[in-house]
């Protein structure tokens, strides 16, 4: 296998770059021609990788990118990655100097940030901002016209200020009931026309309303969840428009195979024991990586055939009731496919009692990733070595 001799533990997970491009490609087809595609790499592209994924987005049609935190911005730069980003995130008005130095656009979301932000802000510096209004979602944003009427102001008042754009997020658009996400629009758009001017990019879509929403859609788009493969809910899924490809797999490896006996246990607590004699075989994955407690019970693909996992999760390990003897070094998979099974993030998510934006995320770094293009891997990203 492609993956040995690229680290020295038997898990890993693979991301399919060719994936990315063909999901930001096929959304890039669904949206009109002059609507800017926005590519979400927060929390290290939502579990996927943030250069890596960036790349994949630029080259398939995205001209920006999108991140929380000025962090994620920087760490960004640091790879190499020149195109603009947009901090959607609240950063601190002390810190500007550093996102005028490196061109990250940040997020005003209050005056009174706004003002201290000014004060700090070199004389012969310059920096590119975004509005955020918060019409509904209750996180961070302008409230009220006046305010954004004063802060459209200052910005139009200090030659070092530059309004870019101008956005705010739903709560609701990836439900099928539009009541509230309706109420958000028109209060978004009510807000636009108290401006004097409106800048260049205004964005208010997230994957569900870029998808689903034409009216929303204004001059540019951010998508997040749909680019690596995942419907934003599984609500909507049988409704999008175009077809998704999930672009995110995990793997292990067996590395130990036993033959238990009726009656013996397995693992902490004791918790599992043997109704009949059955072969089981351990993995070098655990709550440690991720792959938390609660997956107790959740079926990984071993020989194209499911089998559960007993017992409690280790740390950095736990064991799968196997179908039959199965030599030690066999792949399982615990998220993607393997011959005629697959196992979907969706599954993971419905075992947790979660969404299936939680599941790459908490796959931590620790986990080797391998990014694969044209079937061949193209790079690794091992966080210890």
């Amino acid at each position: 296998m492609e993956e040995q001799g690229f680290f020295y533990r038997d898990t890993w997970a693979e991301v399919d770059l060719d994936r990315i491009k063909a999901n930001v490609k096929a959304i890039r087809e669904h949206l009109p021609e002059d609507v800017e595609f926005i590519a979400v790499v927060k929390a290290n592209a939502y579990g996927h990788g943030d250069s890596q994924t960036a790349e994949a987005a630029l080259e398939a049609g995205a001209s920006m990118l999108a991140v929380a935190f000025m962090d994620e911005a920087l760490a960004l730069r640091k790879k190499g990655i020149s195109a603009p980003i947009l901090v959607l995130g609240a950063s601190r008005a002390e810190d500007v100097n550093i996102a005028a130095e490196e061109g990250i656009i940040l997020t005003v979301f209050q005056e009174e940030w706004l003002a201290k932000a000014c004060d700090v802000l070199s004389k012969d510096a310059s920096i590119s901002l975004h509005i955020k209004i918060d019409t509904g979602m209750g996180r961070i944003g302008i409230r009220s016209a006046d305010e954004l009427k004063s802060i459209e102001k200052l910005i139009k008042e200090d030659s070092r200020l530059e309004l870019h754009g101008i956005y705010t997020h739903f709560a609701t658009a990836d439900e099928m009931d539009d009541t509230y996400f309706k109420r958000q629009l028109s209060k978004f758009k009510d807000m636009l026309t108290t401006l004097d001017k409106q800048p260049p990019v205004v964005h208010s879509s997230n994957s569900a309303a870029a998808l689903m929403h034409a009216d929303a859609r204004f001059n540019a788009v951010r998508v997040g969840i749909a680019m690596y493969g995942l419907a934003p809910s599984m609500e909507i899924a049988p409704e999008l428009p175009v077809e998704l490809q999930e672009a995110f797999s995990l793997h292990s490896r067996l590395v130990h195979v036993k033959k238990l006996e009726k009656g013996e246990k397995v693992s902490y607590g004791a918790t599992y024991e043997a109704a009949e004699d059955i072969w089981v075989g351990t993995l070098p994955i655990g709550y440690a990586d991720g792959w938390i407690r609660r997956l107790q019970g959740q079926e990984v693909l071993v020989d194209g055939k499911r089998s559960p996992i007993i017992g409690r999760i280790c740390m950095d390990q736990c064991m799968v009731k196997l179908p039959y003897e199965v030599r030690a070094g066999e792949i399982a998979t615990l998220i993607g496919e393997q011959g005629e099974e697959t196992i979907s993030i969706n599954e993971i998510a419905n075992k947790l009692e979660t969404i299936n934006y939680e599941v790459p995320c908490i796959i931590s770094s620790r986990v080797p990733r391998l990014y694969k293009q044209d079937g061949k891997v193209v790079e690794l990203n091992n966080s210890l070595l």
